[in-house]
């Protein structure tokens, strides 16, 4: 009896981890090439978004490879300042992409939002000037089921495709081997349920 409770809890812990990954860590690229081609979802695309948080240096050079592998010819870089008496994370990861080769031309940026409500609300506005109608969503892996959630709410008019950054600082394969791998997790699960709870697609 004993073997068979131990076996049930191991079986039903790697359930739990094999589902959250695939879960919170969906990536629409995850089956084409380095660069673009003619299959679907493997197209080239109008720009390129980044949003903040988490590793944000990882996220910028997630999106420097795209711009750099021909996926787009525009990079949109979001996030407010964290420190507030420094400059804005998506002015520093401008810096690190025209540190990487990237022209300043190509750069838009969003310096004022401080949620993923807000990166995809901000989005919105450049997009509309832009008239940029399908992007790349680059964010850690752990975010980037919410960050899709937020930018098919909010945005309009705009075909999203995701691209995780499976590996960072904070996350990667083995999340699930340390504490702050799962308080990840279970935080994400916990706003994306916060996000359906509150009406929001309404």
């Amino acid at each position: 009896m004993l073997k068979i409770y131990i076996i049930s809890i191991i079986f039903v812990v790697a359930a739990t981890i094999v589902g959250l990954s695939l879960y919170l860590q969906i990536d629409d690229l995850g089956k084409c090439g380095e660069k673009p081609g003619t299959i679907a979802n493997c197209q080239t695309v109008d720009a390129v978004v980044a949003v903040s948080g988490g590793d944000t240096i990882a996220r910028s050079n997630g999106a420097i490879d795209l711009y750099k592998n021909g996926w787009a010819d525009r990079i949109i870089f979001s996030g407010a300042a964290q420190d507030k008496a420094g400059p804005s994370n998506a002015s520093v990861m401008k810096n690190v992409a025209i540190s990487a080769g990237i022209p300043a031309t190509s750069i838009y940026l969003d310096e004022y939002s401080e949620t993923t409500k807000q990166n995809a609300q901000n989005a919105q506005t450049i997009f509309t000037e832009q008239n940029i109608k399908s992007i790349i969503l680059v964010t850690s892996a752990y975010h980037q089921r919410r960050a899709d959630l937020e930018f098919q709410k909010r945005t309009k008019g705009v075909m999203i495709f995701n691209h995780s950054i499976h590996t960072d600082k904070d996350w990667s394969f083995w999340w699930w081997l340390t504490p702050y791998g799962w308080w990840l997790a279970i935080m994400e699960i916990i706003k994306i349920i916060i996000f359906y709870s509150t009406g929001s697609w309404v």
